[in-house]
């Protein structure tokens, strides 16, 4: 993600962009720690030291949000075992969680997390947020899924937003 941030008056960087940069992190951490099975202290410090904010491979990734990456990967590891059953009811019949790649499922996780969570930032937001982040990854036919699991995990917790 090249560094394509605005900047406000004053020179503050939009808190927008900081917490897309700590979604995209995330969803990178929590792939990682899936595949690798590294731990969390080890991704925070990685993450931190190397990634957030950093040039990596020619590329200038944006400052993120550190304390929203950490409170979006330390959620997921926490609440997994609640989050994955409700993601695998959200997903077509026959593609359990642990079928979709790892990408996405920490893509799907995160934004459960987010919309369970963070009533802070509103649902649709997050859902578009997360739609953008795979969207980083994978082809469209697969940020669709993730728009509609993660709009009915949106309807599960915040019903008055999404209107049941």
């Amino acid at each position: 993600m090249a560094d394509t941030s605005k900047k406000q008056p004053g020179g503050v960087e939009k808190k927008a962009n900081r917490r897309g940069a700590a979604r995209l992190a995330a969803v990178q951490a929590l792939y990682q720690m899936d595949i690798a099975g590294a731990g969390i202290n080890d991704i925070f410090a990685e993450f931190e030291s190397h990634w957030l904010g950093n040039e990596v491979e020619g590329d200038k990734y944006l400052p993120a949000e550190a304390a929203f990456f950490r409170d979006v990967v330390s959620g997921v590891v926490r609440d997994q075992k609640k989050l994955d059953p409700l993601i695998d009811e959200a997903l077509s019949k026959g593609w359990p969680l642990k079928r979709i790649e790892a990408i996405l499922r920490a893509v799907l996780r995160a934004g459960a997390y987010e919309l369970e969570h963070r009533k802070d930032v509103p649902g649709r937001v997050v859902v578009s947020e997360y739609v953008d982040v795979a969207n980083a990854f994978v082809d469209r036919e697969e940020t669709g899924m993730v728009n509609a699991v993660l709009d009915q995990i949106g309807r599960h917790f915040r019903g008055d937003e999404f209107g049941r």
